[in-house]
């Protein structure tokens, strides 16, 4: 019996220890970031004959491997050539394993929305406004493999203690690289003229306006698409296994203006961005102003039924340049080889 008593203990010790290194072992793989989410995780295939509509194999684990979707009638093209017109068939082989039609632009009340003045909608779905200064930088997330700080601009009447604030450009920091989206300064808005900057490491890229309407970033590691969604100031930002934003720039208008009494200069539209973020593989410890709201279990402080529910946190957030990792609670490092040569684009 006093054999018994000792080995059962003995068992059991061993089989915590096996289940704790399976476990560990699952979560590092976890933890690990693939290069394509489950989302996105499939091959498109040729299109169907006689009705155009695109098709895609799905790679991804789960009820969706193996399967192939097929875009709807009503949009049978990811990228449909009038983007205006038409909505994108949005092919989904993770665990939900559909394929729907979906603007490709940024919904401005969708979960990860970054508009206006600056208003987020968090990754809890709460919505709240955050303070800031003309001229600043503050990052928005910082997790370990993803960084991205947000310019603000803007104008401060008289009388008013606050600037008002819009975001004018988005540094995206990952591995070794730089992605910088930004609007241009203009005087007088066009809509029919381009206003969206884009810099990879520093050097402007010009993204097409016809064929295929994108632009990829070459050579090996991480693919990052830029593509454009309208014809001019709208494109959809792709950054493999880590983020992806819908971007459209857009100016204070003179209505607008009017009744919110910014009593901007008439030589400045305020051209800024409104942006809508998917994330992929972050950190349950991820920080940020948009970031924190993505932890497991957070619960916002914003006071809800109020018309502006307004978050702090300008000292913890503060970069000291649109193109710097470092905050007081910021966790992105970049590795010893990265590109520096990095130049704001039209800041006010």
């Amino acid at each position: 019996m006093e054999a018994r008593k000792l080995y059962f203990p003995a068992a059991l010790l061993l089989l915590l220890f096996v289940w704790g290194g399976a476990a560990q072992g699952n979560s590092n793989k976890q933890k690990k970031p693939p290069y394509d989410a489950a989302t996105t995780n499939y091959e498109m295939l040729s299109a169907l004959p006689k009705s155009g509509q695109e098709r895609a194999f799905c790679h991804a684990r789960g009820k969706c491997h193996y399967k192939t979707l097929t875009c709807p009638p009503e949009c049978p093209e990811r990228k449909p050539k009038k983007n205006k017109k038409h909505k994108g068939c949005f092919v989904d082989c993770s665990s939900k394993c559909e394929i729907t039609c979906k603007w490709r632009r940024p919904k401005c009340n969708g979960y990860g929305a970054l508009c206006y003045d600056p208003r987020f909608v968090g990754g809890d779905g709460v919505m709240f406004y955050f303070h800031g200064s003309k001229g600043s930088d503050f990052a928005i997330v910082s997790d370990h493999n993803l960084h991205i700080n947000a310019h603000l601009i803007g104008a401060r009447p008289p009388g008013r203690t606050r600037d008002y604030t819009w975001v004018q450009a988005l540094a995206l920091m990952f591995d070794t690289h730089t992605l910088l989206i930004a609007a241009r300064k203009v005087a007088r808005w066009d809509d029919r003229a381009d206003a969206l900057a884009v810099k990879w490491d520093g050097q402007s890229v010009a993204v097409p306006t016809e064929g295929e309407v994108e632009w990829r970033s070459s050579g090996a590691g991480r693919e990052v698409v830029v593509e454009r969604t309208d014809d001019v100031n709208t494109v959809r930002v792709t950054v493999a296994g880590l983020v992806e934003i819908d971007v459209r720039v857009t100016p204070i208008g003179a209505e607008e203006n009017r009744v919110h009494n910014y009593q901007l200069p008439s030589d400045d539209a305020f051209a800024h961005l409104e942006s809508q973020f998917r994330f992929a593989n972050l950190s349950d410890g991820v920080e940020g102003i948009l970031g924190i709201t993505y932890r497991p279990g957070y619960v916002s402080p914003a006071k809800r039924g109020v018309p502006m529910p307004v978050l702090g946190g300008e000292d913890k957030y503060y970069t000291p340049s649109l193109y710097s990792p470092s905050c007081k609670v910021c966790i992105f490092s970049r590795p010893s080889s990265s590109s520096s040569s990095v130049e704001l684009v039209d800041v006010a």
